[in-house]
């Protein structure tokens, strides 16, 4: 397969990141003003309020899947790296596994992991730095393995397109039942929510198909029963029910605001979602799940996003009382302006071996 050259830069990439430098300034603000924004640090042994990464390696943690095979275990992995993912122990945080990928060339920005019902691991080469200008995206697929240590195993490759042409995505999910894989691309305006191939062929390209609107998502996982997705955003959350292979009623779910809000999965329990931050020993947070959404003990809530349910703006109202209204509506135009204009680095040339 030929190799794709990314296009210049355009000028909106560059608005973004002079206003990406903005929000650097406007976040220290932020965490003066509003110091209860950000969640609570968990403790290192991670008894049920999250954990802390402890791998120095791991400084760009893009995606999160708990296994199925190891209780308490999550995989996950860095966006611009080279073939790998990791193991990391909840408990401790500390990686007990690291597991290098062969038989596919070097990754050009792996945004997502999810962990399937045939028992592998897939990870979402997806990402679009320049807002749809690769022609096509990749996923690996490779068995989990049943003894976790340090290993490389022989990985599936696919090459996934769009119906309707190149996307920016950072989400995406094998349904827990029925196997399928989905993608929900990335639009500060509303994504779109893609279905793949009952099964996906490694000979030829597997066309992803819209089936439905979605606000601007990083991260999604399905509830281990298969009956509700989670679509998480930088600053919110969104839950929806899931009945034949549809988005149903959708209702919004609190969320921790976090330095780099990228990634989400349910335990495998279902009991709960963990949220996870890109950054340095970044922070997974543990939310338990109440009733038909996620709800902490207590905290400001973040507002839904636009596209379904919420409007744009929707002002919070969980836990907070009026006077500190105002602060929390702060911490999400912040989160707006920090955020959008980030992951504007010049995405990888061709892949080693195409």
């Amino acid at each position: 397969m030929p190799s794709v050259r990314p296009p210049s830069r355009s000028r909106s990439s560059l608005r973004a990141t002079t206003w990406r430098s903005v929000g650097a300034g406007l976040a220290a603000v932020l965490f003066v003003v509003l110091p209860g924004a950000a969640p609570a640090l968990a403790d290192d042994g991670g008894d049920g309020d999250g954990f802390t990464v402890e791998d120095p390696r791991i400084t760009e943690s893009s995606g999160l899947a708990a296994s199925r095979s190891h209780p308490g275990v999550y995989w996950t992995h860095n966006d611009q790296d080279e073939p790998r993912l990791f193991a990391v122990d909840g408990r401790t945080g500390r990686t007990v596994a690291t597991i290098t990928l062969r038989g596919v060339g070097k990754p050009r920005d792996m945004e997502a992991v999810s962990v399937g019902a045939d028992g592998h691991v897939y990870v979402g080469d997806i990402g679009d730095n320049l807002n749809g200008s690769w022609s096509h995206v990749w996923i690996y697929r490779f068995p989990e393995p049943k003894e976790l240590r340090d290993r490389t195993v022989d990985a599936t490759q696919y090459t996934v397109t769009y119906e309707d042409g190149p996307r920016d995505a950072e989400a995406l999910m094998v349904h827990p039942r029925t196997g399928r894989v989905y993608i929900a691309s990335k639009n500060e305006d509303g994504g779109g929510l893609y279905e793949g191939p009952a099964k996906l062929s490694a000979r030829g390209t597997n066309v992803f198909r819209r089936i439905g609107e979605v606000p601007w998502v990083t991260d999604g996982a399905f509830s281990p029963d298969g009956t509700r997705l989670v679509l998480r955003s930088y600053f919110s959350a969104r839950g929806y029910a899931w009945k034949d292979g549809r988005l149903g009623a959708d209702d919004r779910v609190r969320a921790p605001i976090q330095p780099q809000s990228e990634s989400v999965t349910y335990t495998a329990d279902g009991s709960a979602l963990m949220f996870g931050s890109e950054g340095e020993r970044s922070q997974v947070v543990r939310v338990p799940v109440e009733g038909t959404g996620a709800a902490p003990s207590g905290g400001p809530a973040t507002p839904g996003p636009a596209g379904t349910g919420a409007g744009r703006g929707e002002a919070s109202s969980g836990g907070t009382g009026g006077g500190t209204g105002w602060l929390t509506g702060l911490a999400v135009v912040v989160a707006a302006v920090l955020f959008g204009g980030r992951k504007l680095r010049k995405g990888g040339g061709g892949r080693s071996g195409e």
